[in-house]
């Protein structure tokens, strides 16, 4: 009884809410920091932008490495662009890198360390670090760019540690790509925590892998760091609405509304995020266009009960077209973050869904697409060559990244790939005619790719339907 006297007399109430620049005053020079987020959903904004607030005025922290799935941004200037100094960052681990501009030109300017993974493994590589597992084992990438034949995933010359290998299992290829070896830091982002740092996300239109993320670095001795909306008092938060358990979080943070939007393009839609569902009429029908000319040439590949991925893009049109001909109740459509169902979005709020079925955890979904699924794939084109091999990743000066592409790619029973002729595409519909319009332009066929992607010889080794 004493003892037991002495240890509540010592107790007091626990409160992890601190202030942003606070909670990266506690970073430091070489720290591993994962970012979590895709596009602007689950983006921890408030966070970063006071990471960068300490750099401008102190010159630290020093020599990050930023780890991420999906490097945030809006191709405009928010995102992980607001990391992107040099002296701040020393090395990139990411799986897609195209919608921050300024993080893939300190890669292609070889200004940090840089490697491009499939974002389906980097999502499962923070559940198999949280494990304390070696790595990951899979046959995701094969003769693709990051096979440690072809590069193995690294984007310069100043990268030189491999962190993919080439092995072989009861005669078959494999890739293992190794386990994170720190991992001090994770920004991340709910909508509702209570004082002992208990996360809801109620709000969020994704899940990703923010609860895998929390374990990993907190299992690897690191820092967990969570963006809210709001604080609710303690024991009040519903047991199954809480996605990641305070025994994970070590500093909650409120954000202002401005730094807190569920998706680039949409402060708020409860659409988006579960709550409710709206009618599809409100969805304006594509103006006729040759993205609405080729989406509905795609569209004519879809059959009754297909469960189908939709990637970034062109393909985007697909989920237009089929609630404009009312066939989303015959198909379900996904998207590689965890929506599964609905009518997934495009544009600044892509990666989500309106009236979604179901929202998994990305590498939960990630497990569906590589186990055989999907029945089919809506893919992007940058550039095919005469064997069938499809480049998304790289080309020219751009570094796009391969995303999901991969995973989504190599494992769809069927793949269909959709594009104009050439970049940009120079063509419009006027008077329901394809014009050709003049002016320089780059064609998409061409001999040879410049970044293997998807391997159009492991396809036909394997028989797959490639249109």
């Amino acid at each position: 009884m004493e003892i037991a006297a002495d240890l509540l007399s010592s107790l007091t109430t626990r409160d992890k809410v601190i202030t942003a620049a606070d909670a990266v005053a506690l970073i430091r020079d070489g720290d591993t920091v994962v970012v979590e987020g895709f596009a602007g959903q689950c983006f921890a904004e408030e966070l970063t932008l006071a990471l960068e607030a300490r750099f401008l005025k102190s010159g630290t922290p020093r020599d990050l490495t930023l780890a991420f799935a999906v490097a945030q941004g809006d191709r405009q200037g928010r995102g992980t662009d607001h990391l992107c100094y040099e002296g701040l960052l020393k090395r990139a681990i990411g799986g897609h890198w195209g919608m921050s501009g300024a993080l893939g030109k300190m890669a292609i300017d070889n200004k940090i360390e840089a490697y491009n993974l499939p974002q389906g493994v980097i999502a499962q590589l923070f559940r198999d670090t949280a494990a304390d597992k070696p790595g990951l084992v899979t046959r995701v990438g094969i003769d693709t760019f990051v096979d440690p034949r072809h590069g193995g995933g690294k984007i310069n010359d100043r990268t030189v540690e491999d962190l993919v290998e080439l092995m072989t299992i009861d005669g078959e290829e494999y890739l293992f790509f190794k386990a994170f070896k720190k991992l001090d830091v994770a920004f991340l982002r709910g909508t509702t925590a209570d004082p002992n740092g208990n996360i809801t996300m109620e709000h969020e239109a994704l899940f990703l892998e923010s609860l895998a993320i929390a374990t990993a670095v907190h299992n690897r001795g690191g820092l967990v760091v969570v963006q809210v909306e709001r604080i609710a008092d303690t024991a009040t938060l519903n047991p199954k609405a809480v996605k990641i358990p305070g025994v994970l979080v070590d500093c909650v943070v409120v954000s202002t509304p401005e730094h807190h939007s569920q998706t680039w393009g949409t402060a708020y839609s409860p659409a988006m995020s579960g709550e409710l569902r709206v009618p599809l009429s409100t969805v304006a029908p594509l103006p006729l266009s040759e993205r609405k000319v080729i989406a509905r040439r795609a569209a004519m590949e879809l059959h009754p009960n297909f469960v189908v991925n939709l990637g970034i893009g062109m393909p985007e049109g697909v989920a237009n077209v089929a609630a404009e001909e009312h066939l989303l109740s015959y198909i379900v459509l996904t998207a590689e973050p965890g929506v599964i169902g609905g009518m997934p979005t495009g544009g600044p709020d892509f990666g989500s869904a309106i009236n979604g079925d179901a929202i998994l955890e990305r590498p939960a979904q990630f497990d569906f697409y590589d186990g055989g699924g999907l029945d089919a794939a809506f893919l992007g084109m940058a550039q095919a060559d005469a064997v069938g091999n499809v480049n998304v990743s790289r080309f020219g000066p751009k570094l796009a990244g391969s995303g999901g592409f991969i995973n989504i790619s190599q494992n769809a029973k069927a793949v269909i790939f959709m594009g104009t002729f050439l970049a940009p595409s120079r063509t419009q519909i006027r008077d329901g005619r394809v014009e050709v319009l003049d002016g320089v332009a780059a064609p998409k066929f061409l001999d040879q790719v410049e970044q293997r992607t998807f391997s159009g010889t492991v396809a036909a080794k394997t028989g797959k339907p490639v249109m």
